[in-house]
């Protein structure tokens, strides 16, 4: 009986600058699978046909639909979803061998911790070194549902798995604040789809609340002036997601 094999894939927009790392770390797997977005600028279609095995370039319209794109072409028994600013440790690496190569065990999906850099600073609070997104799963068990923060719907159960990713997020101001840009229309767009009402505390005390779950309770102050910028920002992208919001809300009223 063959051994059970895996695809690591991943979706790209402008990653030039991050994808051939990304897949350099990834070359342990049996398959690597990129879907670039149609929209990028850069070099990151040629980085993914130079180094990936399965290369798919896709207009955008959604994350879950860029994700189920690159698993409809994913040929492994399992599949190891990544970003490309992500890096697979050897520790995870080895890990997921030893996974899939126990067919008793009773798990279909496996969620993976993340370990972030965030302006050139690794957080140890207010990051997303919390975060356990489902990222290891078989693949005929899963599939990706959700606008923006999109997430696996996965038929069976789940555990958790020892190693990490390490995610280098936010390298930059500049990044950050195209991160906000980009996100926050995404999000208002979906608000509107899906018929939620604006509301003045969406602007005012949404915000505040955010900072203050980050910067203290989360404990962001302790990871110094970067913690206090990604706290005071995040707070600073739930007041732009709420504007926009208000926008797209007026501009679909009749006149």
């Amino acid at each position: 009986m063959a051994e059970p094999t895996v695809s690591v894939l991943v979706v790209a927009l402008d990653e030039a600058h991050n994808l051939a790392d990304c897949l350099a770390a990834a070359r342990w797997a049996d398959e690597r699978v990129v879907v670039v977005d149609a929209a990028s600028k850069d070099e990151t279609l040629a980085i993914a046909w130079r180094d990936a095995d399965r290369v798919m370039v896709r207009a955008f319209d959604d994350f879950a639909s860029q994700r189920n794109a690159a698993l409809a072409m994913a040929s492994g028994d399992w599949v190891l979803s990544v970003d490309a600013d992500e890096r697979i440790t050897p520790e995870l690496a080895a890990e997921v061998r030893r996974i899939i190569a126990c067919r008793q065990a009773p798990y279909v999906g496996y969620r993976v911790p993340i370990r972030s850099e965030i302006l050139g600073r690794s957080f140890g609070y207010s990051g997303t070194q919390h975060d356990l997104p489902l990222r290891l799963f078989r693949r005929d068990a899963g599939r990706w549902v959700g606008l923006v923060h999109e997430v696996v719907e996965l038929n069976g159960p789940v555990s958790l798995v020892g190693g990490v990713l390490t995610h280098r997020t936010i390298p930059n101001m500049a990044v950050f604040l195209e991160k906000i840009n980009r996100y926050t229309t995404l999000e208002a767009e979906g608000l509107v789809r899906q018929r939620r009402t604006f509301r003045p505390g969406d602007l005012t005390l949404r915000p505040a609340w955010m900072f203050l779950k980050l910067y203290v309770f989360k404990q962001g102050f302790r990871d110094g002036v970067e913690g206090f910028i990604f706290c005071l920002f995040s707070g600073v992208s739930a007041a732009v997601r709420a504007w926009k919001h208000r926008e797209l809300t007026l501009a679909r009223r009749p006149s």
